[in-house]
């Protein structure tokens, strides 16, 4: 083929990307929420952020959905949010990082607070979830704030779970394409933030992590960045190799390249430090079917578009993926999965089921009481162990 027509073919089929995953940005996401009105702190302190109480007013302004999501569990949220917005691009792990820290306060308000207060009760497990692109802090948010109440309903041990939003510099900016390849090799950097973060968090503290779309490979760049730094030998960092408390991964709809955990994928040694993987993807995502061009050295698809072998899991990792098209159809919006059940239900089963469970006394071992997606998106799936004590 002429090499103008394979030109004139790409452009278009770039501008028909263009198009659509301007239909479906997800930065134009609403979700019912009543924050405080406050300033956002500043990624470089800990000074308390100024937030006055929220009245009946703004709760009842409120939509009834979110608080029927959130059920029992609404007032017994313990959700907080790592900052790293305004911090410089980086290309190791940091031995020092000063993101801001805030957490959500009984009134439904976010205060200033710092990581020391974060890390705390370290028996208490860790919901880490990870946004994806074109998001501000408050979308971000209010995306964690529904997961976490999700994850209460939806998983009942693991309704103390603490839950830690990610929130990383991923505003629009400008075109599409180039914003897309801009906020790639960004995520490269946020990779050795949020490293640097889980760092710091016990060995005995069950952790479970939530990457949607480039959030994927900020979690997969940690865990890349921790298994090195344990090679390495570094005493200021706890160590993530076979550590005794569960790790759980959940990717969705991740801009990941798909043979990452390959037998000789780039990121193949982090299933050392991984108990449980759950692969949510999409095979009609139209925004990741150009995956490969946002990083023309690539020359691969999407995770998330393809999914992945079930056979590149090595014995004594829980696996489970689902392709989520016949629900989620072309759009790459984290809200079609968050407003689907039985796609909830997959990814809060996929990171809280058996988080609380002790290895020697599982309740729930054998797989009993795990939520099952229904056969009409069970097509792709295969089982998924339901806690860490039931595993091969």
């Amino acid at each position: 083929m002429p090499l103008t027509q394979t030109l004139a073919r790409l452009r278009a089929a770039l501008l028909l990307w263009l198009c659509l995953c301007a239909r479906h940005a997800p930065a134009e996401e609403a979700i019912a929420w009543c924050p405080c009105p406050q300033e956002t702190p500043s990624p470089t302190t800990h000074e308390p952020v100024a937030a006055a109480a929220c009245s009946d007013g703004e709760e009842n302004r409120c939509g009834t959905a979110a608080a029927q999501s959130a059920g029992h569990c609404r007032r017994r949220r313990d959700v907080w949010s790592v900052i790293t917005r305004g911090l410089p691009d980086i290309r190791r792990m940091p031995e020092v990082a000063r993101p801001a820290v805030e957490r959500l306060d009984e009134s439904g308000c976010w205060r200033g607070a710092d990581l020391e207060r974060l890390l705390e009760n370290p028996g208490q497990p860790l919901l880490v979830f990870i946004h994806g692109n074109r998001y501000d802090h408050g979308s971000a948010r209010e995306q964690g704030l529904l997961l976490a109440s999700r994850t209460c309903a939806t998983c009942p041990e693991a309704a103390n779970t603490r839950t830690v939003i990610f929130s990383w510099p991923s505003d629009k900016q400008g075109i599409l394409l180039r914003d897309s390849r801009a906020k790639y090799e960004r995520a490269v950097s946020e990779g050795h933030y949020l490293a640097w973060l889980l760092s710091k968090v016990e060995p005995d503290r069950p952790v479970a992590i939530v990457g949607y779309s480039y959030g994927s490979l900020i979690a997969v760049e940690a865990l890349e960045d921790l298994v090195h730094a344990q090679w390495a030998g570094r005493d200021d960092i706890h160590p993530w190799i076979e550590r005794p408390a569960p790790l759980h991964l959940v990717l969705v709809a991740a801009a990941v390249r798909h043979d990452a955990f390959a037998p000789r994928g780039p990121y193949r040694e982090t299933l050392s430090c991984i108990d449980r993987l759950t692969v949510l993807y999409n095979s009609s995502d139209m925004a990741l079917s150009f995956f490969e061009h946002v990083d023309r050295s690539l020359r691969t698809e999407a995770l998330g578009h393809e999914g992945m072998p079930a056979s590149w899991m090595p014995r004594g990792i829980g696996f489970g993926q689902v392709d989520a098209a016949q629900v989620v159809g072309p759009s790459h919006r984290f809200k079609k999965y968050l407003a689907s059940p039985d796609l909830m239900r997959r990814i809060c089963s996929g990171a809280g089921k058996g988080l609380c469970c002790p290895h020697t006394d599982c309740p729930d071992a054998g797989g009993a009481g795990h939520a099952e997606i229904t056969p009409a998106t069970a097509a792709a799936s295969e089982p998924m162990a339901a806690c860490p004590c039931s595993l091969p």
